[in-house]
């Protein structure tokens, strides 16, 4: 019981890590072209954005959590519980960053769920 309450921990906490940090970002704005003397203007914006900060700290409770998990849990079960991430944050870009999902992206995901189905199953 406690190992699915730390993988809900580890997946919801890094879903939600995942979106606020694209949502820091995007408000940000692009960083990629910006030159040595921008970085500490753009450092200080990231540092002051709320969503990032919020995602980093979300991120932060899920790889803490997987470190507990692992610590009595085998691997092979951990990362393939885990990988059901990739589902829900693929309908967090769906439905709070409001991302256009076609299908191709929505028949991957789904195949990574039967993934995951396939190797948890004992």
């Amino acid at each position: 019981m406690l190992t699915a309450i730390m993988v809900f921990m580890i997946v919801s906490s890094n879903a939600a890590g995942d979106v606020l940090l694209t949502r820091g970002m995007k408000e940000i704005g692009d960083i990629s072209a910006v030159s040595p003397l921008d970085w500490l203007r753009v450092a200080r914006r990231i540092l002051t954005n709320w969503n990032f900060l919020l995602g980093v700290l979300c991120l932060s409770v899920s790889f803490f959590s997987f470190l507990t998990v692992l610590s009595w849990a085998d691997l092979s079960f951990v990362v393939p519980a885990t990988a059901i991430v990739y589902v829900v944050t693929v309908i967090g870009a769906k439905f709070i960053l409001k991302e256009e999902i076609n299908r191709m992206r929505w028949a991957g995901t789904l195949l990574v769920c039967l993934g995951v189905a396939l190797v948890c199953i004992p």
